[in-house]
């Protein structure tokens, strides 16, 4: 059983929409706020979170991302290992899948995902696919999400957390701070949320 682990870059009032640069995702006023906060200990755990051998899960938007940038990257170990993952994308046109190796999740996608989890091979990293995302966590499958929690406020923009994300409790596993002041946590699922009250004297 594959594991799966959801990465994102995340703004303080949960925004992801393109992170990367100014005409990433559509005409987003802020696109690229993620560029002046860079430093090696995000990299380094960017690098131990894909491990030596992963596959992408990807939502269509995120793959043609990708799709044009890393390509055309010098050639180095992370553009490398990107290129040379499978990528398994939830896309209604499979037929202009160009960035290989490459395989459609098909007309149902999480029956799709759970066939692939089920499969051979390497854990499945999944990256921005803000309409795949809460799919995969309303339907439980996923086993880690690695939130990089970056110190600004966008106000606008697709986020991470929709209203297709049910109520659930998550274990933190890891957390650090970089020195550009990027939190970065690692969260496990731990069961469904759990309620009470201040009220209640027990």
């Amino acid at each position: 059983m594959r594991k799966i682990r959801i990465l994102e870059h995340i703004s303080i009032d949960g925004i992801v929409q393109a992170p990367g640069g100014p005409n990433e995702d559509g005409d987003y006023p802020h696109g690229g706020w993620v560029v002046p906060h860079a430093d090696a200990a995000i990299g380094a755990t960017i690098d131990a979170a894909h491990g030596d051998d992963f596959d992408l899960l990807l939502g269509r938007r995120t793959y043609d991302i990708f799709a044009g940038y890393w390509p055309h990257v010098e050639a180095n170990a992370r553009s490398d290992s990107l290129n040379g993952a499978t990528k398994f994308v939830a896309t209604h046109r499979p037929e202009s899948l160009g960035w290989g190796p490459v395989e459609s999740l098909g007309t149902d996608v999480i029956e799709g995902v759970r066939r692939i989890q089920a499969s051979n091979g390497p854990d499945l990293i999944v990256w921005g696919s803000s309409t795949l995302t809460p799919l995969l966590i309303h339907n439980g499958l996923f086993d880690e999400v690695l939130l990089f929690v970056y110190p600004v406020l966008l106000g606008t923009g697709k986020r991470f957390f929709s209203d297709a994300v049910p109520p659930v409790e998550l274990e933190l596993s890891m957390t650090k701070t970089a020195g550009s002041g990027v939190i970065i946590s690692t969260y496990k699922p731990s069961g469904p949320l759990r309620t009470g009250s201040f009220d209640d004297p027990s």
